[in-house]
């Protein structure tokens, strides 16, 4: 049994922790890929979103073939998403809530190479193990540390074919632990798991996907919108790109201390 928790932090990572359209868009710009016909499927509600993932993961499969002949490695990929751009104030931000003893959590439709090097930066001390919602040993190793993350992660993407090993081929089903309405569900386990109320519940997200999040969150927070289809649902609204404001409207709100106020 976890011992209660401050508060329960919840992050989107696509335009949230990532300044970028999505983490997925990062690796077809890299590689020519254009997605935008299952996009537009997706958004028609011609399919679901884990025939959308698997439909992604073949498009990627053929533009390596059109590139060089070869195929999506999983190491590969690790390596483009390398250049995806952080949000500015990240690190700040993570690390200030979990000083006032709260939990943090990604939960995110974006992929799962980004979001676990992000968690990997907040090193438990202790030696990486397997764990519901735990990153993997490759992001913790490459952290040069080798230790398990204070966050939960909770993202899509793809894994290596089970034959092979992690830097391998992929797997055509992909990975989907998120679904884009369902994060909510999320939040509440999490909830349930530290023992942390809706009050001292914080969600940050852009889209319409995080409204189930938003629902279950005491200060929901819509940063960078991406529409207006989530503005209705937020407390706070940041336009600016700057993760300093998520600390502010904490601090507002009476949720964390004054001095972790910025400028």
């Amino acid at each position: 049994m976890n011992p209660p928790a401050n508060g329960l932090l919840c992050l989107d990572m696509d335009r949230v922790l990532v300044d970028h359209l999505s983490t997925w868009q990062v690796v077809y710009d890299a590689i020519g890929a254009d997605n935008s016909a299952s996009f537009n499927l997706y958004n028609q509600g011609k399919l679901d979103e884990w025939t959308w993932i698997k439909l992604d993961l073949r498009l990627i499969e053929t533009a390596f073939e059109a590139m060089d002949g070869t195929r999506a490695r999983n190491d590969r990929l690790d390596d483009i998403l390398l250049a995806a751009p952080m949000m500015q104030g990240v690190d700040h931000l993570i690390q200030t809530v979990l000083d006032a003893g709260w939990h943090v959590a990604i939960v995110s439709g974006g992929v799962q190479a980004t979001a676990h090097r992000i968690a990997a930066r907040f090193s438990t001390g202790t030696p990486w193990r397997r764990r519901w919602g735990g990153i993997e040993r490759r992001y913790a190793m490459e952290a040069g540390h080798g230790c398990d993350s204070r966050l939960d992660v909770f993202t899509n993407g793809w894994l290596p074919r089970l034959s092979e090993d992690e830097d391998g081929h992929l797997r055509e089903l992909g990975r989907y632990h998120v679904q884009m309405d369902g994060k909510g569900a999320l939040v509440r386990m999490l909830q349930r798991r530290y023992g942390v109320d809706r009050a001292r519940t914080v969600s940050v997200g852009d889209s319409a996907g995080d409204i189930g999040m938003f629902q279950e969150s005491g200060l929901p927070i819509c940063f960078n919108p991406w529409d207006e289809r989530p503005l209705p649902h937020a407390k706070v609204v940041v336009e600016e790109r700057d993760l300093q404001h998520v600390i502010n409207a904490m601090v507002d709100h009476g949720l964390l201390d004054e001095p972790s106020r910025g400028v």
